[in-house]
């Protein structure tokens, strides 16, 4: 079937793209902007990109069926042609709840943050344990090399075996259990139509409020995708949590376990960095973990995902062990480059709590060297002024922040600068940031950029001008 998808550039619809493909689907898309890591990905897996929204795309590539990114609205001209043509429509998430998951054990991972992480070391878990499962991630888990595949369809039994009688034997498929919207025409969250038999919560905070009015909002399409998880299935919520506590409250027909909970699922860093950490269940020790990463959020999502993956058939110990080889995603902490011994990182974070954890996950792992914090409020959250007061307080960690006023800023960034006492600045333009950087950095600085999205291209634009030789900075690659 000739599939043809509307805003491919997005990680979730890039990752639709190649699934479709790998059923055997001639797959083409659209999308207004393209940029690295799914533009790149999306290439090299030979699917052909067309830029903007031109409806005579429809009659170069005469689609059989249109899959809608929630990106796309009511008078984006593809999606009005589609409808004046009366074209076959469908979303991305019903499109993959009714030709990928079906026959499919369901390990589903939910959260205002840390779902790209957690489940990218779910699938690093279960194939370490030669279950070779299918996915779809929200980013590009590095020891895959793709966001998605479909995996083992026939299904593999595990070490241990699941607690569902006979559903080792079941393919297993994770995904990101994403409560953002469905599509314009479908309003519900996209984790709905994934029907998962495993479902990790890890945290709950107010997001996404040109879709929510209010977290209660948010908190009552979790309790629908809490309403459809079976009873042989498991719950995997964080204990910590007080708005998903609340939420499963509303009512949960599963049995759950809960982590970081002394009586359930505990975790203890063995060092600063949390770069070695013990788990525990019930009080009882299951193992240590030794790898990469920092930051006590990953060591929490980590904790989850030893936990779903024991309810799959994966021994502790064995997840434990895999943590070892595990490689994180694409922009997370992702060290773009070193120049002259000034290292530029790349991070997803666009949340106060994900920038302030990513930021204490830096502090550890550098100590005293000073963090140059580059932020773009970028979400549509961060653009309506949700989280202006609490911006502030999540650079804490950061000695110097430069934040970028995109033109379509709802609230008053300087306002947010002066309660920086002196460490930030605002700056109409990427150049402005990069010429300041190229200036103020030096030898041993750390700086941090956080964007959700493109950013104008200024990693390599920071990089090529710190190599700039100057007087005062002779040019020394590392």
């Amino acid at each position: 079937m000739r599939l043809h998808i509307l805003g491919i550039g997005g990680t979730f619809m890039a990752g639709v793209a190649i699934l479709a493909r790998d059923l055997g689907h001639a797959v083409t898309g659209s999308d207004a902007k393209v940029y690295p890591p799914m533009s790149t990905q999306l290439e090299a897996q030979g699917i052909a990109l067309l830029e903007g929204y031109d409806p005579a795309q429809l009659d170069a590539v005469k689609p059989e069926l249109v899959i809608v990114g929630n990106a796309l609205s009511r008078g984006n001209p593809l999606v009005e042609a589609v409808l004046d043509r009366g074209l076959p429509y469908t979303s991305g998430a019903q499109w993959i709840g009714e030709h990928v998951l079906p026959g499919r054990w369901v390990i589903a991972v939910a959260g205002t943050h840390g779902k790209t992480t957690t489940a990218s070391m779910l699938a690093w878990m279960l194939e370490q344990a030669g279950l070779q499962p299918g996915f779809l991630i929200g980013g590009v888990p590095e020891n895959f090399g793709v966001s998605a595949r479909l995996g083992d369809v026939q299904g593999r039994t595990s070490a241990a075996g699941g607690r569902m009688p006979g559903a080792a034997k079941n393919p297993f498929f994770i995904i990101e259990a994403d409560e953002y919207d469905t599509a314009f025409f479908d309003k519900r969250s996209k984790f709905v139509h994934y029907r998962a038999r495993t479902a990790i919560l890890n945290n709950l905070e107010y997001d996404h409020a040109d879709i929510f009015p209010n977290l209660a909002a948010i908190q009552q399409q979790l309790h629908h995708f809490v309403r459809i998880v079976p009873p042989s299935g498991l719950i995997v919520a964080n204990a910590a949590d007080p708005a998903l506590t609340e939420t499963l409250a509303m009512g949960c027909w599963t049995p759950v376990e809960r982590f970081n909970d002394s009586q359930g699922w505990s975790a203890r860093a063995l060092v600063p960095d949390t770069s070695r950490f013990e788990v525990s269940w019930a009080g009882t020790s299951q193992g240590e973990a030794s790898w990469t990463l920092a930051g006590e959020h990953n060591m929490h999502n980590a904790l989850a995902a030893v936990a779903a993956a024991r309810h799959a058939g994966v021994p502790p110990a064995q997840a434990l062990a895999a943590l070892a080889s595990f490689r994180n995603v694409k922009r997370r902490l992702e060290v773009r480059g070193t120049v002259n011994g000034i290292t530029v990182y790349d991070d997803f974070a666009h949340h106060p709590t994900a920038i302030s954890a990513t930021l204490a996950a830096l502090r550890a792992r550098v100590g005293k060297g000073r963090i140059l914090a580059v932020l773009e409020p970028r979400s549509n959250t961060m653009k309506l002024g949700v989280h202006r007061d609490t911006l502030g307080p999540a650079l804490a960690a950061a000695d110097r922040v430069y934040l970028y006023r995109p033109s379509d800023l709802g609230w008053d960034l300087d306002a947010m600068v002066q309660g920086l006492n002196g460490r930030g600045q605002a700056y109409d333009s990427v150049e402005g940031i990069v010429n300041t950087l190229a200036a103020e950095a030096r030898t041993g600085d750390h700086v941090l950029i956080m964007s959700n999205g493109g950013f104008e291209n200024i990693h390599p634009r920071l990089l090529a001008r710190l190599a700039e030789p100057s007087p005062a900075k002779p040019v020394r690659l590392s």
